[in-house]
């Protein structure tokens, strides 16, 4: 009886030490800011609830100055699940649908003439990417419009493969622009920002003030910020609590209808039958019934992530404004093991 117990007992110590081991998700945040691989903003949240909401490091290093909760971090590539959003917002008016083609809406070279509005989204257009090939700062929405005008040809036929274009989201920020009448600033302020109180997200234009905005840096904590003015791939800065509500607004179909939201997370058949597993503006997984959607951006200094779990209410957004520092892919998988 005695064995019995002691077994018993050394089996609870053994199990209480296994779950025990299982980090919180602030000690795996800490331990990439103290080993110098982190500086920014975080908020995770497990089934609905906040687990972490955490700021390390500065803003401003030069200026010593500490960055906190309502600190801006450009978002990059994440700026392009507004688009999609503001996309799907204009065909439940009745404006466009996704199969239209995009030069119904606005003037594109004659190799682009039958690409349609889903194409683009899909990132399924062949329209070839300019971020690789050019870049200058103050770059505009019209220099790359332009640019595409003196080439020649897609880089491949629409829909036979994806490869990501941030050419492609520009185009869907003109047309956003035409259908509404409205700048893509305007727009994304009145029909988002705004009504979800959004108070420290910005579309990033010239005469844009931003308070308490971080600054971009490299490795070697020298100023590398962000200095071009396109709309539709990227532009915007936010902050995670800001991307929280972004991300239960579209759970809760406050922006878009069910059926639209449906249709964002929905992976693509390519021509040869393959899948793409990239919705509209967001990285699509499905693993054993477990549905999640998840976008990166970086550039410049910084580097962002928006990791959602559609069926949990569970996210992790991490903002970051010294991205050359950040193994995304690790902090994700190490923050995962914390909140499964």
């Amino acid at each position: 009886m005695k064995t019995l117990i002691w077994n018993s007992l050394i089996g609870i110590s053994l199990i209480t030490q296994l779950f025990s081991c299982k980090q919180h998700p602030k000690d795996v945040v800490s331990k990439y800011y103290n080993k110098g691989e982190f500086n920014g903003s975080v908020l995770i949240v497990k089934n609905g609830q906040i687990v972490c909401d955490t700021v390390l490091g500065f803003r401003n290093i030069e200026k010593g100055l500490k960055a906190d909760k309502n600190t801006s971090f450009y978002i990059a590539s994440l700026s392009k699940s507004f688009t999609a959003t503001a996309i799907l917002m204009l065909e439940q008016k009745g404006l466009l649908k996704p199969d239209d083609k995009a030069s119904h809406f606005i003037a594109l070279p004659d190799y682009a003439q039958d690409i349609t509005v889903r194409q683009l989204l899909h990132h399924t257009s062949g329209i070839k990417d300019y971020e690789n090939l050019f870049s200058k700062k103050g770059l505009a929405n019209e220099e790359v419009i332009d640019w595409l005008f003196h080439l020649k040809n897609l880089d491949f036929i629409p829909d036979s493969q994806f490869k990501y274009s941030n050419s492609g989201y520009i185009i869907l920020s003109q047309i956003i622009e035409k259908l509404s009448g409205k700048t893509y600033s305007a727009f994304i302020n009145g029909h988002i920002i705004s009504p979800l109180k959004m108070n420290n997200t910005y579309v990033y234009e010239p005469d844009t003030v931003i308070q308490n905005k971080a600054f971009g840096y490299n490795k070697q904590k020298k100023p590398d910020d962000y200095s071009i003015l396109t709309t539709g791939d990227g532009g915007i800065y936010s902050t995670p609590e800001d991307l929280y509500k972004f991300d239960q607004a579209l759970r809760n179909n406050t922006l878009i209808s069910k059926e639209n939201t449906a249709l964002m997370y929905t992976p693509f058949k390519l021509s040869d039958g393959q899948i793409s597993n990239y919705g509209f503006a967001w990285f699509l997984e499905d693993k054993h019934g477990e549905k999640t959607a998840m976008h990166t951006g970086g550039l410049n200094g910084f580097k962002a992530l928006f990791w959602r779990d559609l069926q949990h209410n569970s996210c992790i957004i991490a903002l970051t404004n010294q991205g050359d520092t950040f193994p995304l892919d690790h902090f994700l998988h190490d923050i995962r093991k914390t909140i499964q």
